[in-house]
């Protein structure tokens, strides 16, 4: 029974949720009492879901100092087994009552307001942990926060330029807003509005910004839409908006909302279009000003491209209803315009004879295979606009033109060249036969969108670009009868596998500019240099890889967002010269006896060289030292039972006649192949995940790019691998 004084306890205590491989694995759910920790064993673990009523054995409780705990109680003492923290943190007393206890959780994984209830079975020892409900305006400043945001980054998707509305059946349409497209990261009571080029906007949309904050009431979400001004007649005007941006009084700002990414902690974006909308539609049911919903029809979308045209509006966007959110341009969506206008690069401008200061005309651009293609020039300028032209263009002034075939200035007029460092948005006729614009005019500069993105819209859908990046060099040779090409290729289609292993995680990357032949380097920094690291989060980070002349992807046991908790273990059995097959595949065996015994669930594949990886999923709790001593233990058990057979030194000279068994890559900064990873060895064999069943039938370098595609339809032997046991 418990029964304690509220009255003399500190609102704030510490509690801890520790993952238990016992001989029968639990979560065992710790709160400070009175000087110990308040026990319970949680069979499947908390739920966030509030629906959920998770069983509750209330045990003895433990030490204080038992909080800090990770490692493995050996067999034959009470809670044999291995220990690790699943998550930790503070938490604030509701009420504590004899068969009800409320509080309010403040950890990495488990935030707001829980409740243990005692069931009336007739055995004292069995409580009910609920997640409850937490009201999003309660409390004010000091409610509890929820969940975290499961990525603070994403690309926006983006849609794909076409002349004609489809009419097949299972597309939404919606109005195109012309305004800055906007990601909003909403989380712990702060708002970042982010545009394309990663700047965050939430400054110079103040009231946006404040009432995402406000209705949101301390959830987390991410959200995606369009930052609009509109005019007298009530159309977004993108000049409107530019004015706003310099000076926001009396000018009506609105967010249009169209997509929802993320949301109290659960990423959304592999739920199907329409059931993001249903969710983004209820939560944002009664939400104040400037907050409004996208609505959308399904099909009608040559009425709507009229109706649009009728209006005087930009277009219409057409979305296919069961489409994830795949942060690339990949035809998922779709853009029909009522007429001509894009963003290009602005590379220099011209001063007539007529006019002594200002800008005449912007020479414009987009890029091309890399680099910048004049395509013509654009003029209407207001006086405004020339001088505000003037005062940002004139400190990226340079002597020599950036386009890769300069124009020539026409007959009494100046050219001034300048770094490509401002997009601007023009409205034009029709694109001559030779690439250039025709009746252009400038509606205004572009500071939130990325120049080096800046394409000419339509040249998508050429056969060289891939999930919207363009491969220069397609043809070149990756190894005998593989191009560089095929490897994207071949990338885009294993990406729906893939990701789940490599995306969110610090990558080494094998890349090859010489191609087949070439020497080749390992790439662990970004771009630039520096000491940091880098990751890729999308088919478009793969592709563009490729296109960086990556083959090969080798990733870290632990995740981005928190590198120092690992929850990837991989052991690598690496064959003696002369040991045959059967030897490793035997070692494959027993490793996987020894995981089985220790309840851990064990996966296979192929390593594309001489052996095989088995790989463990975990939790992300243990730090680095100690997840390497376990994996150390774990082939140190192999070793000593049988070491005729297995080595666990590195060194040359101990592996004779005998496998050697990697535990040294479960370390901080080290990597290993990731599953469909291609390898750069004869044939391109793949790294890939196998069933158990298929140990016998398939070699460690058996499977290539083609095999490794059509095993796609089967069943992913890997299924469930994140999943918690």
């Amino acid at each position: 029974m418990i029964e304690h004084s509220e009255a003399t306890e500190p609102r704030r205590r510490r509690f801890v949720v520790q993952h238990h491989f016992a001989s029968r694995e639990h979560y065992d759910f710790r709160l400070e009492r009175d000087g110990a920790l308040a026990s319970w064993a949680v069979p499947k673990g908390p739920s966030t879901n509030p629906a959920d009523k998770r069983l509750a054995v209330q045990v003895e409780d433990h030490p204080l100092e038992y909080r800090h705990f990770e490692g493995t109680i050996p067999a034959g003492q009470y809670g044999a087994g291995t220990v690790s923290i699943w998550d930790e943190g503070t938490f604030e007393t509701l009420e504590w009552k004899e068969n009800s206890i409320k509080f309010v959780l403040r950890g990495k994984k488990l935030t707001g307001a829980w409740a243990l209830v005692r069931m009336n079975d007739g055995k004292e020892k069995n409580w009910l942990l609920i997640k409850e409900k937490d009201m999003p305006h309660a409390g004010g400043k000091n409610a509890a926060p929820t969940a975290i945001l499961p990525f603070d980054r994403a690309e926006a998707q983006l849609a794909r330029l076409i002349k004609t509305v489809p009419d097949e059946a299972g597309w939404l349409f919606e109005l195109k807003y012309d305004g800055y497209r906007i990601l909003s990261f909403v989380e712990g009571g702060k708002a970042r509005l982010l545009t394309r080029s990663g700047s965050d906007y939430a400054h110079k949309f103040k009231p946006a910004a404040q009432a995402l904050i406000d209705f949101t009431g301390g959830r987390s979400m991410v959200l995606d839409g369009e930052m609009v001004v509109a005019d007298s007649a009530g159309r977004p005007d993108f000049q409107a908006l530019q004015n706003y941006i310099k000076s926001p009084t009396g000018k009506q700002l609105q967010y249009i909302i169209f997509d929802i990414l993320a949301l109290e902690g659960e990423d959304l974006r592999a739920l199907s279009l329409i059931r993001r909308k249903e969710i983004l539609a209820g939560l944002l049911a009664g939400a104040p000003e400037p907050l409004h919903y996208s609505v959308h029809i399904e099909g009608q979308g040559e009425a709507l491209l009229q109706a649009a045209q009728g209006a005087g509006l930009e277009g219409v966007v057409g979305k296919r209803a069961d489409s994830t959110y795949t942060g690339t341009r990949n035809g998922d969506w779709i853009k029909i315009k009522c007429g001509a206008r894009q963003e290009f690069v602005v590379g220099g401008y011209t001063l007539s004879a007529k006019r002594r200061s200002g800008v005449s005309s912007l020479l414009l651009g987009v890029y091309r295979d890399g680099a910048l293609a004049y395509c013509g020039r654009a003029g209407g300028f207001s006086q405004r606009d020339m001088d505000e032209l003037e005062s940002k263009l004139r400190p990226i002034i340079r002597k020599t033109p950036p386009f890769r075939e300069a124009p020539k200035p026409r007959a009494g007029e100046a050219i001034t060249w300048l770094r490509p460092q401002y997009a601007a948005e023009i409205a034009f006729a029709e694109w001559t036969r030779e690439g250039v614009l025709r009746q252009a005019k400038f509606k205004g500069l572009r500071e939130d969108k990325d120049v080096k993105q800046v394409t000419r819209e339509g040249e998508e859908d050429v056969d060289d670009v891939i999930e919207g990046i363009k491969i220069t060099h397609p043809d070149k040779l990756v190894a005998d009868g593989v191009t560089k090409k095929d490897l994207a290729l071949y990338y885009q289609k294993v990406a729906p596998r893939m990701l789940p292993h490599v995306g969110g995680r610090y990558l080494s990357a094998i890349r090859c500019p010489g191609g087949a032949g070439g020497k080749c380097f390992f790439k662990k920094h970004p771009e630039g240099g520096g000491e940091g690291y880098y990751c890729v989060s999308g088919i478009a980070g793969l592709i563009s890889e490729v296109q960086l002349n990556t083959v090969e992807f080798h990733v870290w046991g632990s995740r981005a967002k928190a590198p120092d908790r690992p929850d990837v273990m991989v052991f690598d059995l690496d064959p003696d010269e002369g040991l045959g097959l059967e030897a490793i595949r035997q070692g494959v065996r027993d490793l996987k006896k020894i995981l089985d015994g220790m309840g851990l669930r064990a996966y296979l594949k192929t390593s594309g060289g001489k052996g095989y990886h088995v790989v463990v999923p975990f939790q992300a709790a243990m730090e680095w030292d100690a997840f390497r001593d376990f994996a150390k233990g774990i082939v140190g058990i192999m070793t000593e039972k049988w070491p005729e057979r297995y080595t666990g030194n590195v060194r040359k000279a101990s592996r004779r006649g005998r496998v050697f068994v990697d535990w040294i890559r479960n370390t901080r900064g080290a990597t290993s192949a990731a599953p469909y990873c291609v390898r750069r060895r004869e044939g391109l064999p793949v790294s890939m995940p196998i069933a158990w069943n298929e140990l016998n039938k398939i070699t460690p370098n058996g499977i290539d790019m083609a095999e490794a595609v059509r095993r796609l339809k089967r069943k992913d032997p890997w299924e469930g691998f994140f999943q918690p046991s």
